[in-house]
């Protein structure tokens, strides 16, 4: 499961943000907690835009696409702090990312009532209209005198405190597994797969279609190439190490942009013919419309789908198995790639032939696979796991024209 935590107060020294590194550390093991902070968020304007603010951005997209949000609330003359108040009116206004979302309400306090007033002034706001939140009934985590509640290292001092919190913890983990089961996906807005419009990254002037855009492209923007030095997140590469290292990889991936455009593929074949999702060089720049233009249209529906999950925050990546031949598991893995803020960046897709790991494995451990009654996928001899997506839509794969979706 994956959470979102919010520190309720922009203060510097916060103990709700004490609080939140508390539970992410102690329950690392049961959730992945992301803490996400408020404190450049301007005051709640109904004529402002909250797509102005980097913060707003990146809450609106980390709670949408988590499991359930964790918000530890400070007291401030007995209700919650203007911050707070703030961000949920900016995120109830325009958008709605909270709605039939799994929240739970903690709070940490200087004295002994534990932010009591506040918790229950926050769950009516969280029950508001716009707000609409699936709030965690009870189980009210009240952490008072907190200057005194943790030691240098972070953690709880109290064993009975940190049993309760452990105790309201796993009734949040049950509650949202429950109400999972009553989420509704947003609707889908059609997908432009022919490149009508831009984004920030697009080369312009250059067809899309154009069989050596590569090159064109990069002439036109001057990219680097050869032994030019490229700096990443962690680390310092050349263009000709990034292209060995990813040719290297034992997948074949491809990347099409959020404007659905087909940059890139790790030209690892010298056959076309002899990978499991058939990509030649001519195609890279394409519009997927034109990557995908030998799929009768109910197969195109299906590309938009995946696409539209995605682009939603539905869902972080949609599986496939495509039907191959024997000793093939054609596996295909589309995974939503995000920007700084957030929002969704377009598609990694990451193609391999399972039955290679699944036979080192079995022979590495000893283990062998028994038979069962479960159907499966043709051609390839495995169970088919409620259809070609686990996760999701079904995602039909065109394993002959390129970037498959």
């Amino acid at each position: 499961m994956k959470f979102v935590g919010i520190v309720g107060s922009n203060a510097e020294l916060s103990y709700n943000r004490k609080l939140l590194h508390f539970i992410k550390k102690h329950f690392e093991e049961q959730f992945e907690l992301e803490i996400l902070e408020i404190d450049e968020i301007p005051l709640f304007n109904p004529d402002g835009n909250w797509h102005d603010s980097f913060q707003l951005r990146l809450l609106y997209n980390k709670i949408t696409r988590a499991d359930g949000v964790i918000i530890a609330t400070p007291e401030h003359n007995h209700t919650i702090s203007a911050a707070l108040k703030s961000t949920i009116e900016w995120l109830s206004y325009d958008v709605h990312p909270f709605v039939d979302k799994p929240v739970m309400v903690v709070g940490a306090s200087y004295y002994d009532q534990g932010t009591s007033r506040a918790q229950i002034h926050l769950r009516k706001i969280l029950d508001a209209p716009g707000v609409n939140a699936y709030v965690l009934p009870g189980n009210e985590f009240l952490l008072g005198k907190a200057k005194q509640a943790f030691n240098d290292k972070g953690d709880i001092v109290d064993t009975g405190t940190v049993n309760f919190l452990e105790f309201c913890m796993n009734n949040f983990i049950k509650y949202v597994e429950v109400v999972s089961k009553l989420k509704k996906p947003k609707p889908l807005a059609p997908e432009d797969l022919d490149v009508t419009g831009s984004i920030s990254t697009t080369i312009e002037g250059i067809d899309p279609d154009d069989p050596d855009w590569v090159e064109k492209a990069a002439e036109k923007v001057g990219a680097v190439s050869g032994d030019t030095y490229v700096k990443l997140d962690h680390g310092i590469l050349t263009v000709n190490q990034i292209d060995m290292f990813l040719k290297a990889m034992p997948f074949e991936l491809t990347y099409a942009d959020d404007n659905n455009q087909f940059l890139y593929y790790n030209n690892a074949h010298e056959n076309p013919d002899s990978m499991l999702a058939k990509r030649v060089p001519s195609q890279s720049g394409n519009r997927l419309s034109t990557v995908h233009n030998s799929l009768p249209p109910a197969r195109i529906k299906n590309v938009e789908r995946v696409i539209g999950v995605l682009r939603n925050g539905d869902q972080e990546y949609v599986r496939a198995i495509v039907p191959s031949p024997e000793g093939i598991i054609n596996t295909h893995n589309y995974q939503a790639m995000y920007y700084p803020d957030g929002s969704y960046a377009g598609i990694n897709e990451i193609v391999f032939n399972f039955q290679e790991w699944l036979d080192w494995y079995l022979q590495a451990t000893g283990q062998h696979l028994v038979g069962g009654n479960t159907p499966t996928m043709p051609g390839t001899g495995v169970p088919s796991a409620g259809g070609p997506s686990a996760s999701g839509p079904s995602a039909s794969v065109d394993a002959t024209s390129g970037a498959s979706a």
